[in-house]
Parts: structure tokens; C-alpha cells; sequence
């Protein structure tokens, strides 16, 4: 196989020889040449000349800022566009002369290969990969110009090795590259305009983000296997090792699938979504964790707190642990406060002075209406629960308990009612005298 390889090699490589030897070191060539680089070097001078004065006249023109965008990118095409008219120029010079400038057209050919692709990339917006796509399109356009590209492709099938009843080539794994790469971009490019369209139905949070992210992994599924035919491997051939493979993935990627099929559980169920207020306590350590539910991904959810803090959650902790959505149904939710008062205070007033100051907070509901009970006599006080009803714990809940201790410290002022304290007595008993 090896031998058959290094004799292939030789024969091409005798065969370009000949072919350079009758084709470029000939005094025609020469001649050529120079045309091309002489206007070639014309073309540079007059678009160093004119582009800035182009882009000036773009940027005071009174188009709209999109047309102004789209006119700046494409001016980097002003240099092979002079290219293309300067030898446009010396090709028509050339036939008037009676000489046959063949060089000139071959020239002009790949420029406007170029000129062409670069405007059709200018629809991918990742500068690398526009790049990249206008760089691979081009050569294979150069080759077909040539008239080179089926010698090519027949030396690149033919570069290869067996595995196997199965033959990879040279060919088939940059059709694979490429298909992929294209595949791919098209796929999550597909994906995200999906997303962006779906922003603007009126489907909930949760169903907008179930819908992408299913669309998202469909998308690349296909596009991955339709990267693989392109590149000629036959999917049969996977099922050898798609046990082997599917096992070390299981093990390796347990959490991680783990954690991207309870994110999609959790979207299906909309027991939580993007927007929602939950609360969850980490079982290792006891911390409680309260805020806005930002982001749900495929391996975690976001979690904002008050003080602005970021936590990533896996999505496997929401179903496994218990967890407190304070938006999920019903947004009215019974929050409650403790509080004692001094034993000369009248229990029934205190009572109902209590029902009344917790109604000051507009946050808090008059329907259910608050509700104060004792609780029990303490050492030093009458022992008081308060309980009221808020609908918005998105805005906060110590913030409002606040406002209702203050609440009842003034309304306490008002009617005399005092708030005791741990005190003590000490009594000291002298000795009886003799």
C-alpha cells in the first residue's frame, strides 16, 4: 500500500513538472506576467487613491446607518474591482494588438470569483468563519478555472487507507470538514433566528425556550449526520462501535446528560421558568439561595439574588432537591412575623391595633386580611404571630417584614403599648444581727 502511494506521488509530481515546463517557463508567460502585474500595480495606486475618498462620501451621504454599514464592509472589494477593470483594459489592448493575453482573463476570472463570493459571505456575521468559507470557496473555484479540479479531486480520492471493509480518503474527509462546518453553522444560525422569531409570539417563558433548545439539538443531530454520508462513511459502520463508545459516554457524560434532560423535564412541566422567584437550600452546606430564575441552559439555571450575585444551579439539583417557586400558580403567598409586648398591655387591643398596622405597607393584601394570634405567655412578654398575604416575593420579603415591624413600633408609640425586654432582678439580703 505504501509503495503504491510514494509511485502515485512520483507520477503526479512528474506530470505537474512537464506541465510547468510547457506552460510557465515559456517567454509568453513571461510576457503575461508582466501585463498582470503591471496593472495589477496600476489598480493598487488607484484604489489607495480613491477608496478614502469613497468612504468619506459614504459616511456624509444621507443613507440610513444599515445601507452606510453594509456600503463600508463591502469596500474592501474596491482593490480586486480596479483590479478587474485595469485588466479588462490590457486584455482588450492586448486583442487590439493581435496578442492573445490569456493570463489577463484568467486574472480577471479569479477576481471576480472573489469579488462574487465575498458579497455572498457577507450574510454570515462571525467575521472567522466568513473568512474561512470565502477562503475554501474561492480555491475551489481557482482549481475549476484552471481546469484542474477533477485531476485534483481524483488525487485526493485516491490518497487514502482502508479500515477494514471501509475506505477513508483525503477527499472524503475535507468533504466531511466542510460539510460540518457549513452544516453546523447553518444549523445554529437556523436555530437562533428561530429563537428570536419565537421572542416575539406570545407563547409563555418556558415554552419559547423548550422549543428552541429542542430545535437547536434536532438541528445539529441532522446536520451532523448528514456531515457524515456527505464525507462517505456508511452509518452502519458506527453501530461497531456505537456500543463501546455509547457506554464510555454514559459513564463520562453522566451529570452532564444528567442535567440537560432535567432542564428539559423542567420546561415541559413549567414547574420552573425564566422569570420566576424560587428559593433552594443546598444540602450540603444548609445555604439558602433566593432570586429571579434569568436563564435557563442546557447544563444549569441561572439564579440572580438581590445583592446581584449569579448562581449556576444544575438543572439536576431542581429535581432532586426541594425547592420553593414562589411564582409558580397562585402568586399570593402568607408570610408571618413574631413580636411580644409587655403584661400590662390589653391582649384584645393588642390584637387588633396589630391587624391594622400591618394594612400601612401597600404591598400588603387587605383580602385575605391580616391575621394576629398569641402565641403564648413568655418570661418577660405576651407572644404574638402576625400573618399577611403579599403578591409580589419578586420585590422582596425581609424588605416587607421590615416594614411591617416598623409599622407596629409606630403604632405601638401611638397607643402606649410598650415592648418588653429580658431584665432581672437581684435581691440582696443582709445578714440578721445578733
Amino acid at each position: 500500500m505504501q509503495e503504491k502511494t510514494l509511485a502515485q506521488l512520483y507520477r503526479y509530481q512528474t506530470l505537474g513538472w512537464e506541465w510547468v515546463q510547457t506552460h510557465i517557463l515559456t517567454v509568453s508567460m513571461f510576457v503575461e506576467t508582466a501585463l498582470v502585474g503591471i496593472s495589477l500595480v496600476i489598480a493598487f495606486a488607484l484604489s489607495a487613491y480613491l477608496k478614502p475618498r469613497i468612504l468619506q462620501g459614504i459616511v456624509q451621504s444621507n443613507l440610513s446607518p444599515r445601507v452606510k454599514l453594509w456600503l463600508a464592509k463591502i469596500s474592501g472589494l474596491f482593490l480586486p474591482f480596479m483590479g478587474v477593470v485595469m485588466l479588462f483594459i490590457a486584455d482588450q489592448i492586448s486583442t487590439v494588438l493581435g496578442y492573445d493575453a490569456g493570463l489577463c482573463r484568467i486574472v480577471i476570472k479569479l477576481l471576480l470569483a472573489w469579488i462574487v463570493i465575498r458579497l455572498i459571505t457577507q450574510i454570515i456575521n462571525n467575521y472567522f468563519v466568513r473568512n474561512a468559507f470565502a477562503i475554501i470557496i474561492w480555491v475551489i473555484a481557482a482549481l475549476s478555472i484552471f481546469g484542474v479540479l477533477p485531476q485534483v479531486s481524483a488525487a485526493l480520492g485516491e490518497a487514502g487507507f482502508s479500515l477494514g471493509n471501509f475506505q477513508i480518503t483525503a477527499l472524503g474527509v475535507i468533504k466531511g470538514i466542510l460539510a460540518l462546518s457549513a452544516m453546523l453553522y447553518g444549523s445554529l444560525a437556523l436555530a437562533s433566528f428561530i429563537d428570536t422569531r419565537l421572542t416575539n409570539t406570545k407563547l409563555n417563558p418556558a415554552s419559547r425556550v423548550l422549543i428552541g433548545k429542542v430545535t437547536r439539538i434536532f438541528l445539529v443531530i441532522i446536520a451532523l449526520l448528514i456531515a457524515i454520508t456527505t464525507a462517505g462513511i456508511d452509518l452502519s459502520v458506527l453501530a461497531v462501535f456505537s456500543g463501546a463508545v455509547g457506554l464510555g459516554i454514559g459513564f463520562g457524560l453522566q451529570r452532564g446528560f444528567s442535567n440537560m434532560f432535567s432542564g428539559l423535564m423542567l420546561l415541559m412541566d413549567q414547574s420552573i421558568k425564566p422569570g420566576d422567584v424560587i428559593e433552594i437550600t443546598d444540602p450540603a452546606g444548609g445555604k439558602t439561595t433566593f432570586g429571579w430564575v434569568t436563564h435557563m441552559g442546557g447544563r444549569h439555571t441561572e439564579i440572580i439574588t438581590r445583592d446581584n450575585k449569579s448562581f449556576l444551579i444544575p438543572n439536576e439539583h431542581l429535581i432532586t432537591q426541594q425547592v420553593v417557586n414562589w411564582s409558580h400558580g397562585n402568586t399570593l403567598v402568607r408570610l408571618q412575623l413574631e413580636f411580644g409586648v409587655h403584661y400590662d398591655s390589653d391582649p384584645h387591643r393588642v390584637k387588633k391595633i396589630a391587624e391594622e398596622a400591618a394594612l400601612r405597607p401597600e404591598r400588603v393584601h387587605a383580602d385575605p386580611k391580616p391575621m394576629c394570634h398569641i402565641t403564648g405567655f413568655g418570661d418577660s412578654s405576651i407572644n404574638f404571630t402576625l400573618r399577611f398575604w403579599i403578591a409580589d416575593a419578586e420585590k422582596g420579603v425581609s424588605n416587607i417584614k421590615g416594614d411591617i415591624y416598623l409599622a407596629l413600633w409606630d403604632a405601638f408609640k401611638e397607643n402606649g403599648i410598650k415592648i418588653p425586654y429580658p431584665h432581672r432582678e437581684v435581691f440582696i439580703h443582709g445578714e440578721e444581727s445578733a
